[in-house]
């Protein structure tokens, strides 16, 4: 293949360019089969690959060798509703499945941000979450079984289409996400969930926003569980009204925006209470949406804030530090020291219910001092919230942007662990080789040269 036709192969959201040799895209569990086998007794790496939405270069031939382009297995999406499960090949398109359950009244509760474009195979790769995973869990909560091409070339299957499967290990939830180092998903069987009767939206003000972190920690302790509660940070909100003026109050510090869903009645009630505890921690307003169309303006807000920030700058570093909720206000409290130390036009914005904040930097790339500063910045975030009890990433996965840091969170021995794992499903280390296990003396780079 010419090095144009390949180029497109060559990058995701993420950073880095990395070109693989060859572009392959299978259309049946049996060619990718046949593919694996080959690059196994050859030991070519193999990349598998989606819609290239990663932000954290989980799909990149960072060792070329071959990329699967795993699109056009897309022949598969059937839902059975009687057993509240759906049985999807991997390219099918996230938001696809989310409106064939719909149609039966049924639900697949992760929802990634991604979900127009990306695609379930990718999804599953990175245990993708979205911002009902506060409530219902991510992509891993909902997955039954897996048909797995091993790095042999072997098919196998994992789980089953019941609910309870306890029949020896759970290769299941090992294979999903585990970022295609352990072999490539041809199809997977996904629980469904009967939709919820109502739903209602709520947003509240604040002037600060530790103090809007406390009310977060305030809310889950209340008995009350949302199925979505959303922030958004001073900067955020200034840039989303830059973009797409929506009546967002520019000098507030954070908004939060939440989703009750359930009974009517339940859900009316619940509104009404997380209103008086957000009043009473010192929210400046809070608003209740009156009808669908009022919901609808709230949330697109928050839609607007990626396209928003990149009007900034052109680059954006999207993180996913997670932290336990109960240090939700002393991480708001460091990203603002972070962005102050290092000179970083720092956002914060994300599924704030579950500690999975959004810390992201907008910057430009072509500004090598910027870029280092940046470096500096994303380690520290890092290290904060390794430091709070958390973990390096919510839902984005490890891939090539954070695998400098995985000693840091799992220690010598569990990291050494995981490699035992690797080393004896994929001896030849074809699968995906360079994610998730860093290199020794690797450093998170940004900048180019």
């Amino acid at each position: 293949m010419d090095k144009q036709d390949l180029a497109s192969y060559s990058f995701d959201a993420s950073f880095g360019i990395h070109f693989p040799e060859i572009v392959i895209q299978p259309v049946s569990t049996d060619e990718v089969a046949r593919i694996v086998k080959l690059a196994y007794q050859h030991t070519i790496p193999i990349c598998p690959r989606g819609q290239a939405t990663s932000l954290s270069g989980g799909p990149l031939a960072v060792e070329g060798g071959i990329v699967l382009d795993m699109t056009k297995m897309n022949q598969v999406l059937d839902i059975m509703p009687d057993d509240l499960i759906a049985i999807v090949s991997p390219g099918i398109i996230t938001g696809d499945i989310h409106r064939a359950a719909d149609k039966y009244g049924l639900m697949y509760p992760p929802d990634p941000s991604s979900s127009a474009i990306s695609t379930i195979g990718g999804n599953l790769a990175e245990n993708a979450g979205g911002p009902r995973g506060l409530k219902y869990g991510v992509t891993k909560d909902y997955v039954l079984g897996l048909e797995v091409v091993t790095p042999q070339g072997e098919v196998i299957r994992t789980g089953s289409r019941t609910v309870k499967n306890v029949t020896g290990y759970d290769l299941t939830k090992l294979i999903v996400g585990a970022e295609g180092t352990l072999g490539i998903i041809t199809q997977a069987i996904l629980q469904l969930i009967p939709k919820p009767r109502a739903t209602g939206t709520l947003m509240a003000i604040f002037d600060d926003i530790v103090t809007s972190g406390k009310a977060i920690s305030q809310i889950l302790t209340s008995g009350i569980l949302p199925a979505k509660m959303e922030i958004m940070d001073q900067a955020c909100i200034q840039a989303v009204e830059s973009y797409q003026p929506n009546g967002l109050p520019i000098d507030a510090e954070a908004i939060l925006l939440i989703e009750i869903d359930g009974h009517p009645r339940a859900v009316e009630e619940e509104l009404v209470e997380v209103a008086a505890i957000f009043e009473k921690i010192g929210a400046r307003k809070v608003i209740i949406a009156k009808t669908q169309e009022e919901s609808d303006s709230l949330w697109k807000a928050r839609k607007m804030v990626s396209p928003a920030i990149t009007r900034v700058k052109p680059t954006k570093i999207s993180e996913d530090a997670t932290v336990p909720r109960s240090k939700i206000p002393d991480m708001f409290a460091r990203l603002k020291e972070i962005r102050d130390k290092y000179n970083v036009n720092l956002v914060v914005f994300g599924h704030a219910g579950d500690g999975n904040l959004h810390p992201n930097i907008i910057a430009d790339k072509r500004d090598q001092e910027e870029m280092k500063r940046v470096e500096m910045a994303v380690a520290e975030i890092f290290e904060t919230a390794i430091a709070l009890g958390g973990t390096l990433s919510g839902e984005h996965g490890i891939g090539t942007m954070k695998s400098p840091f995985m000693e840091m969170e799992l220690g010598v021995v569990g990291l050494d662990m995981m490699k035992r794992i690797k080393e004896s499903w994929d001896p030849k280390n074809i699968m995906n080789p360079g994610k998730i296990f860093p290199k020794p003396g690797q450093k998170l780079v940004l900048t180019e040269g």
